[in-house]
């Protein structure tokens, strides 16, 4: 708080640089700057550039293995037996085309949501890019905004900043003129300019707002599992291949070529290449479908984290009802002249030059005070829920007035309070304009404020906030309303929305976590809240094992929103908010949140679906290779055979199946929850294609019986695989049973066209055969069945 016709006084610890003037730099000024590179040029990027995205796409340790196998079957094999390394770059493109236009739309998206600082140039003000502001120039500051560059302060007028971000003090700094301002800090209350001291690399927290908006692929347990499946993958693999490569090329005295075109066709279905590239693509669709919907993920990981969410933290403020308000009443008390209380409050507005949709709700109902002037002014707070001005009036008489919370400003047992509760419980804010007793700047100002009027204020409720409520219900996530506002005022506006549960208010909540935990799993709504008692409030939840997502749009939020395991932001909030939140909802609609959580489950639900086709591939083929070398015979399949078969029973159905609707809430173990299918999976179709190869070796002899050894072990294997997907497309839709019915189509296909049959060397041979790899099939099909179950029943998800 500061004297508004004072100077600036400069304090002697922190020398102002060259002052620039009240006016800022002049248009020449800027350009010299400019031209001597003084811009604050970090790129601050909302995705990975294209060079990064087809690095991270063809530069992974399985395509490495996999290109080389795949240059050696170019060499000794035909080309039938080289389609695997077609096939993976088919699914590379995808996936670089994929996130490339993820990255449009995040970079599309970025520009929208971008905040633009105002800075003074040529005596005005103006509003630029981060990109556009250069050393010395004098920027303006108000509730909300966020330094995006280091500083001085030149100008304050009750600035307060909060620099927790930076330094964890939760605790807003009151600056006047000669204080540093770092970026990464944010104005809570009042407002003022500081002259741009460090700009670009230089500043202190360049990397915080880097971090902030960029796009990543990290820190994510969908991720996370699958990389630890592939670390273990790729122990099993090593192993397996060398004692393949041994029995094939050393024990065996088969043709070199053909012990190679076996050895290879051993390996490369033991690398679950596409898994990694499917959940890329899964997520960059994601970001594409809520971009459509203007739903900026500043993270990617935050698709899947909303949908892991149990617990939804609402800010009713902007949240469930729009920013606006409107003056509904103006109740004078103690006999005060109604029109001298609408002069008071218009003078009010006028003294704050950035007002909140409270006060730009008075200023439009109230005329302007002509004659008035403020001399002295306290900008409002969330912390101490008031705001304050000393007036000098018309006819010279001077006072001070305070507006704000009537149960923080009047005593418990004032008769004005019996009103405002029965306004809050018609779902109503009021504000209370009291006469000060003392001196704004005395440390009581409030006490025993005289109270003048009653200003009564109706929000206006989003129309689609009861939708989506009800949707959170019916999904078993629990919403809580948390609001700085009267207790019973939020308690109203909630059940106008059809949220039911108890009112709490937030002063009498227990200080200790434990204790505010079970408070907050008995209560729905919590009104009074503090920024301080909202962070605490997310860490007491997350203390008793919730996942909890917070949405806000004011700066009292920030704390909140930045330690929630999901924050979220509206687009219109202020720039703080954004910038800590993962998902910002550029058109404000919180509407917007339950296709979030929808895609979200999708990514996760069908993800962990297909991961298992991909896995109970890779577990199969190890162990074939480990039957190959303990019985020391040829290895049955050439790679052409175990490419078919990939792309009818995996990579085609995968793709169609991680795309489609899932409404599945998130759990965790992703790992374990994959595994427990894919060991006992793999580990029968292994089995049963193992004894219907070592059948038909007994079973043909002469020339071309390898050829028809593995037709044989091939069929059992396709139906195997077939029955697995069968079980994985539950449950069925017609889309689900065509896309199953097709795949054995396309093989039938294979089996019965000449040239085809001639291209995969694929040609059952006789009818005893064939009809004992389909009835090993069928058995193992039922021991599939048997074995997952008693799986669900032993170790259930």
């Amino acid at each position: 708080m500061t004297h508004i016709d004072a100077g600036t006084e400069v304090d002697p610890g922190h020398p102002l640089p060259a002052p620039v003037g009240k006016g800022g730099l002049t248009a020449a000024e800027v350009a010299e700057r400019v031209a001597r590179g003084q811009v604050n040029d970090i790129p601050v990027r909302s995705s990975r550039s294209t060079v990064e995205i087809v690095r991270a796409n063809v530069f992974t340790r399985f395509n490495a293995i996999i290109g080389v196998l795949w240059l050696i079957m170019l060499v000794v094999a035909p080309i039938q037996d080289s389609l695997f390394g077609f096939v993976i770059l088919a699914n590379t493109g995808i996936g670089i085309v994929q996130e490339w236009r993820a990255k449009k739309t995040l970079d599309s998206l970025a520009v929208i949501g971008e905040a633009r600082p105002t800075v003074r140039r040529d005596g005005a003000p103006a509003e630029v890019s981060t990109s556009e502001i250069v050393l010395d120039d004098l920027m303006e500051i108000g509730p909300g905004d966020k330094a995006v560059v280091d500083g001085v302060c030149v100008e304050a007028d009750g600035l307060e900043i909060d620099e927790s971000l930076l330094t964890g003090e939760a605790d807003p700094v009151v600056k006047r003129p000669g204080d540093q301002i770092l970026s990464g800090s944010f104005v809570v209350a009042g407002g003022g300019a500081f002259q741009a001291t460090k700009v670009g690399r230089e500043a202190y927290a360049a990397q915080l707002a880097e971090e902030a908006s960029r796009f990543t692929l990290v820190h994510s347990e969908l991720r996370s599992g699958i990389s630890t499946i592939l670390k273990y993958v790729t122990w099993m693999m090593i192993p397996a291949a060398l004692g393949l490569v041994a029995t094939q090329l050393f024990v065996k005295n088969t043709d070199l070529d053909d012990s190679i075109a076996r050895t290879v066709g051993g390996i490369v279905p033991m690398v679950p290449e596409g898994l990694v590239l499917l959940t890329s693509v899964a997520f960059a669709i994601g970001v594409i479908r809520l971009g459509r919907k203007q739903c900026l993920v500043q993270e990617l990981p935050a698709i899947e984290g909303l949908a892991r969410v149990d617990t939804v933290c609402l800010d009713k403020t902007g949240t469930l009802t729009e920013g606006g308000m409107d003056v509904t009443e103006l109740r004078p008390l103690n006999g005060s002249d109604e029109a001298y209380v609408r002069t008071v409050l218009g003078a009010l507005g006028e003294s704050d030059p950035r007002p909140n949709a409270s006060l730009q709700a008075i200023i439009d109902a109230c005329p302007e005070a002509e004659g008035w002037r403020c001399t002295e002014s306290l900008p409002f707070s969330s912390a101490r829920k008031y705001s304050g001005a000393t007036l000098s009036e018309s006819d010279g008489e001077s006072g001070t007035w305070l507006l704000g919370a009537p149960d923080v400003l009047l005593a418990p047992d004032d008769p004005a309070l019996a009103e405002t509760e029965r306004l809050n419980e018609q779902g109503l804010r009021v504000l209370l304009l009291a006469r000060a007793a003392h001196e704004l700047d005395a440390p009581d100002v409030a006490a025993g404020a005289r109270p003048t009027a009653l200003v009564v204020l109706e929000q206006r409720l989003r129309p689609d906030a009861a939708d989506t409520l009800r949707y959170f219900a019916e999904q078993n996530v629990s919403a809580k309303v948390i609001s700085g506002d009267n207790a019973v005022s939020v308690g109203a506006v909630a059940a106008k929305l059809g949220l039911a549960g108890s009112t709490v208010d937030a002063r009498q909540l227990p200080h200790d976590q434990d204790g505010m935990a079970d408070a907050l799993d008995a209560g729905t709504v919590f009104g009074r809240v503090t920024p301080q008692q909202k962070r605490d409030m997310v860490g007491a939840l997350q203390s008793h094992g919730h996942t909890v997502a917070m949405t806000g749009d004011g700066v009292n939020d920030v704390l909140a929103l930045k330690d929630a395991d999901i924050g979220v932001s509206m687009g219109s909030g202020s720039e703080a908010t954004r910038a800590v939140a993962q998902i910002v909802l550029l058109n404000n609609s919180f509407a917007t949140l339950p296709s979030v959580v929808a895609e979200g489950r999708r990514v996760i639900g069908n993800i962990t679906r297909v991961a298992t086709l991909f896995l109970v591939k890779t577990v199969y083929s190890v162990l074939l290779a480990v039957l190959v070398v303990c019985w020391q015979v040829e290895y049955p399949f050439l790679p052409r055979h175990l490419t078919l078969l990939s792309t009818l029973t995996i990579g085609v159905p995968a793709f169609f199946l991680a795309l489609a609707p899932n409404k599945e809430r998130a759990r965790p173990q992703f790992v374990r929850r994959v595994m427990r299918y894919s060991i006992p999976g793999g580990v029968v179709a292994a089995a049963a294609t193992f004894l219907t190869y070592l059948i038909a070796r007994h079973h043909y002899t002469g020339e071309g019986a390898l050829d028809a050894e593995t037709s044989a072990a091939t069929l059992t294997l396709f139906l195997i695989s077939m029955w697995v997907l069968a079980i994985i497309a539950r449950p069925y839709t017609w889309w689900r049973i065509a896309l199953v019915a097709s795949m054995g189509l396309g093989f039938v296909l294979v089996l019965a066209v000449p040239w085809l049959q001639e291209f995969f060397a694929l040609k059952l041979v006789g009818q005893t055969m064939p009809w004992i790899a389909v009835g090993i099939s069928v058995g193992a099909a039922a021991a599939l069945e048997v074995t997952w179950k008693w799986v669900d029943r032993r170790f259930p998800a």
